[in-house]
């Protein structure tokens, strides 16, 4: 036996090992590394710890694939938000400028239609008074319709046609002016003053749209006529005109008169 057999050891019994695991990953090849460390604690203080590793597969393209597709629908969302809001730009635009060319088209035709209206307008006043002027020919060319005293009057007038003006003549042979009228006008009884100045105001003023036979026409003003005539109807007047014409028969456009009285 030995000598030993009967001492009790003092070493102590191994107490069972307590195993610390630390999980490390890494992705290698496709798979999933989880390296697991442990320290096992055995009844020896200097035993070394021991590692174990694990590898573990991963769907990794999966993954990238379904990160890729995330991705490209947010961009693509992202796009059609920008197109649209590119679109919705433009359509306001659009309408604007249509907008405005509606109204300046509306301005156009209103300024178009107020142009021709009054051109419209213009035209009928210029027709209007054609037809007045022409109204007014018509009325002083129309045949002589003097009768009694009148047509007495007309009848003196063309038989002194011809003869001589001479400045302050009464007749027969020769007249001036106011002499004519009043030799005239003595045939039928009405006395009228010498001078065409007082002869201008003799009877009631009219119109000369407005004229009749036997009417007096005078040039210049009412009460300082220089001139006086006999309107003898057909728009002709009879008047001693002066030293180079002498008495003379002419219508009324070869010298228009300035105004008219009616004595008759």
């Amino acid at each position: 036996m030995s000598p030993n057999a009967l001492i009790p050891s003092h070493r102590k019994p191994r107490r069972p090992s307590a195993s610390s695991r630390a999980l490390r990953a890494g992705v290698t090849g496709g798979f999933l590394t989880l390296a697991v460390t442990g320290a096992t604690v055995p009844a020896n203080a200097a035993e070394k710890p021991v590692s174990e590793t694990q590898e573990m597969p991963t769907i990794t393209t999966a993954l990238a694939t379904s990160a890729a597709r995330s991705a490209d629908t947010a961009e693509q969302v992202a796009f059609n938000y920008e197109r649209q809001a590119l679109q919705d730009t433009a359509l306001s635009q659009a309408a604007k400028a249509a907008e405005q060319h509606k109204a300046e088209a509306v301005k156009k035709a209103k300024a178009e239609a107020k142009k021709k209206a009054e051109e419209a307008r213009k035209a009928k006043e210029a027709a209007q008074a054609r037809a007045s002027r022409s109204a007014e020919r018509t009325t002083l060319s129309a045949p002589s319709s003097a009768t009694g005293s009148t047509a007495t009057l007309v009848a003196f007038l063309k038989a002194q046609l011809g003869k001589a003006y001479v400045l302050g003549s009464s007749g027969p042979s020769s007249y001036d002016c106011s002499g004519l009228t009043q030799a005239a006008f003595s045939q039928i009884g009405i006395d009228l003053p010498r001078v065409s100045q007082d002869q201008s105001t003799a009877g009631t003023q009219v119109g000369l749209d407005n004229l009749q036979v036997g009417d007096i026409l005078y040039w210049g003003g009412a009460g300082s006529a220089y001139h006086v005539g006999v309107y003898v109807g057909n728009g002709n007047f009879i008047g001693a005109q002066n030293p180079s014409t002498g008495i003379v028969e002419r219508p009324l456009n070869y010298d228009m008169p300035t105004g008219a009285v009616r004595v008759l």
